[in-house]
């Protein structure tokens, strides 16, 4: 990752916070909602041995959704980041049987099923930053 999307996504201090949160907000609620309009993709991606394909889809759209919202929200913000890093962990075996079927998703190279899975990680640590105490800045709204 550069040093400048490191600085911007991982900076605990000035725009650079705020805009980093704003895009996870965006990124979590715009996915989240793809849940919901997309939910046939969603549920192509499922291991078998998990049980209610269409109802873990759609909670999980539902988590994004909330988790999105709430690292905008100060009073809700380390709740919420913590609440992305457990969905984050939940949702990996589906990556993980991404890999391992990978011929069943012809439409996916299998170099970027592969790189979903440190992608993962670099998401976690994105909401793990946000999950720690922060101090807030004079005057922040976000």
């Amino acid at each position: 990752m550069g040093g400048g999307l490191a600085a911007l996504l991982f900076c605990r201090g000035g725009y650079s916070l705020k805009i980093g949160r704003l895009l996870m907000g965006a990124l979590y609620i715009g996915t989240g909602t793809m849940h919901f309009v997309l939910t046939s993709a969603y549920l192509r991606v499922m291991p078998p041995y998990l049980p209610a394909h269409r109802e873990l889809v759609l909670l999980s759209g539902v988590a994004e959704i909330a988790g999105g919202v709430g690292v905008l929200v100060p009073q809700t913000r380390r709740a919420a980041a913590w609440g992305l890093i457990a969905l984050l962990v939940a949702v990996m075996p589906a990556n993980i049987y991404m890999v391992q079927a990978h011929g069943q998703f012809p439409q996916s190279p299998v170099w970027a099923l592969w790189a979903r899975l440190p992608l993962q990680v670099l998401l976690i640590l994105w909401a793990w930053s946000y999950a720690r105490r922060e101090i807030p800045l004079p005057g922040s709204l976000f």
